[in-house]
């Protein structure tokens, strides 16, 4: 019987990044229960260390796709919001017609991908909102 095969895409914003979930160690616990449960084998992994906000600069991830592509694999993150928090470049991921799984919700459809890619991006900006006007307090 022949598995189907992964590739998979980590991301951290910083070094010290995992106290809150969302570390390296976390998504791939992740990544590995999903495979664990589909029976696929994992024959690559990519880690980028890279904020956010900078989703245009991801080599890791382009070795990643390049890859995928190379051993007609699926790429497998954990969480979506571990990808990016934008939906553009979500939506060019999809776009790319490199298969993906977010390991958290792996019967997600593309519309589904879509709406949490949207949510994503919203609480990025009420992230910020939120940092703002506690430093304006703080400073007041």
């Amino acid at each position: 019987m022949s598995h189907r095969q992964f590739i998979a895409y980590y991301r951290v914003s910083t070094t010290k990044q995992g106290r809150a979930g969302r570390g390296l160690d976390a998504q791939r616990a992740y990544v590995h229960r999903y495979l664990q449960a589909e029976g696929g084998d994992l024959i690559g992994e990519y880690t980028e260390v890279e904020s956010g906000r900078k989703h245009q600069n991801r080599p890791e991830l382009q070795s990643a796709l390049a890859q995928c592509r190379k051993e007609k694999a699926t790429l497998v993150i954990a969480v979506l919001d571990r990808l990016a928090r934008n939906v553009h470049f979500i939506a060019g991921l999809m776009e790319s017609r490199v298969p993906f799984v977010c390991a958290d919700m792996p019967h997600a459809t593309p519309f589904e991908i879509h709406i949490r890619a949207a949510m994503a991006e919203e609480e990025t900006r009420r992230i910020s909102q939120r940092t703002k006007a506690a430093m304006a307090q703080a400073k007041a």
